[in-house]
């Protein structure tokens, strides 16, 4: 097995699979695929259960109910997944014991010892970051998973004890280690007129974090003033 990432500002991840090798990807992310590629979607892969319990356990996580596995028959071949915004696809290693944890559409697709379950799900006033409050998948198992987050890429290696305030809209993904929590802004003003909604989160070290610069719900909000309203 093996991937290319291709394009910059709206990259497509292409992986090439010898006969027999299968990738998992959560449901609908499909570009394009050569016809050889057999699929298989599923509810019941991983997520510390099986059948429909593992899909409840991911939606729970911020993911889909199914899970679509792309293999390889008679010969290799190709399946593609391509950006929905722009932003970077980027390879992570996982390892049993060490898991990640990735904010709800940054999980693109990964080999099969990986198992994407629940993270975090908290709802509180939806703000800049969406109406689905902050929701964080994680990924656990062993093998490579590839992560899409959505405009620049920062990353910062947090020591132990290091905390960083981060707007929930900019958490792209963190290793476990990290410790999290949602914390409140101070102060009345810079709550009801700062436009940054309620919360942030800290995370602190040890650990790296990926915080991404353009996430979808703080894109939206950007342009709703410029949006004309449906006419009646």
């Amino acid at each position: 097995m093996r991937s290319e990432i291709k394009g910059t500002t709206m990259p497509v991840l292409e992986m090439w699979l010898d006969s027999g090798e299968s990738i998992i990807s959560t449901h609908g992310e499909l570009s394009w695929m050569t016809p050889n590629m057999t699929m298989n979607t599923t509810s019941g892969l991983g997520g510390g259960g099986k059948g429909l319990l593992a899909g409840i356990k991911r939606v729970a996580g911020g993911g889909s109910l199914f899970v679509t596995k792309y293999s390889a028959a008679n010969g290799p071949g190709s399946v593609a997944f391509a950006a929905k915004m722009p932003g970077h696809i980027f390879p992570v290693e996982i390892t049993q014991g060490a898991g990640y944890l990735v904010h709800r559409h940054g999980w693109l697709c990964a080999t099969p010892g990986i198992t994407p379950t629940i993270g975090l799900q908290q709802s509180f006033r939806a703000g800049l970051y969406g109406r689905d409050g902050f929701v964080l998948q994680r990924l656990e198992g062993s093998g490579t998973a590839w992560i899409e987050l959505s405009g620049e890429t920062i990353t910062y290696d947090l020591q132990p004890g290091q905390s960083l305030l981060v707007h929930p809209g900019h958490v792209g993904m963190f290793q476990d280690t990290v410790a999290f929590q949602m914390t409140t802004i101070q102060g009345l003003s810079n709550i009801f007129f700062g436009g940054d909604g309620y919360h942030l989160v800290a995370l602190t070290g040890p650990g790296k974090i990926w915080l991404q610069s353009m996430p979808l719900p703080i894109l939206a909000h950007s342009l709703q003033p410029y949006i004309a309203p449906p006419q009646s």
